[in-house]
């Protein structure tokens, strides 16, 4: 199962105000595994960005300035995310940017919603956690996913978060992988951890007897819960029978 974690960064909120996008990262997963595989890129956007844009993401006119336009790398996109399922926070943002732009480029286009799946985890998260604050920060807080180098919104630094995010909430760990030597799980946040099958033949497990004292404590323990339950200690029949 191949599935893209994708983000995006816009010049704007509203995309019928002519608002487009900026950035787009995106991070490959494989049977639940990160691959490493990832695209990103910025994007001339031909137009102004909002002030309160730039003080979410950090990106200005200026430094677009001599990157390409979404028509110039719209063919590498469509290579890369096609016939994948498309994770993403907020689907029908991205969705309705990245449409915008697809119909500028070729005004037939059917969206990506024609070449992918689409998961949406905003829709994922209220599911799990209803009345809860279920935006990007807060998930990582909820799943113990590291958000320290976020002080401003990226479109590939999010989708690596999302996808640590999408993997805890999903069920976390990606695969096993057992054999005789020691084979590894890839588990939930990109660590990996070691399993190992025992042996065959080992020695027997110590048994450890209790002491005096414990049983003594043990005795008093199960006085006190005769004298609470009028006289009823299942433990003292079953070794009694």
């Amino acid at each position: 199962m191949r599935q893209i974690v994708l983000d995006t960064e816009t010049t704007g909120l509203e995309v019928s105000q002519g608002h487009r996008i900026i950035e787009i990262g995106c991070v490959e997963l494989v049977n639940r595994r990160l691959t490493g595989n990832h695209f990103h890129c910025y994007i001339n956007p031909e137009r102004d960005i909002d002030q309160g844009a730039i003080e979410v993401h950090g990106i200005t006119a200026e430094y677009l300035a001599d990157k390409p336009l979404f028509h110039q790398i719209a063919d590498d996109f469509l290579a890369f995310v096609s016939g994948a399922e498309l994770v993403i926070h907020n689907a029908p943002f991205d969705l309705g940017f990245l449409d915008a732009e697809l119909r500028r480029w070729q005004e037939t286009h059917a969206g990506l919603g024609s070449l992918c799946q689409i998961a949406d985890t905003l829709v994922m998260a209220r599911r799990k956690h209803p009345g809860q604050r279920n935006n990007l920060d807060a998930l990582c807080q909820r799943y113990m996913v590291d958000n320290s180098q976020r002080d401003l919104h990226g479109a590939l630094l999010d989708a690596e978060i999302l996808a640590d995010v999408y993997l805890a909430m999903t069920g976390g760990q990606t695969a096993f992988q057992l054999a005789d030597n020691g084979p590894t799980e890839e588990g939930r946040e990109g660590r990996s951890e070691g399993i190992r099958r025992l042996p065959a033949q080992r020695a027997p497990l110590p048994v450890i007897p209790a002491s005096a004292a414990e049983l003594a404590a043990h005795e008093a323990q199960l006085d006190a819960i005769a004298r609470s339950s009028g006289g009823t200690v299942l433990w003292r029949e079953r070794v009694e029978a």
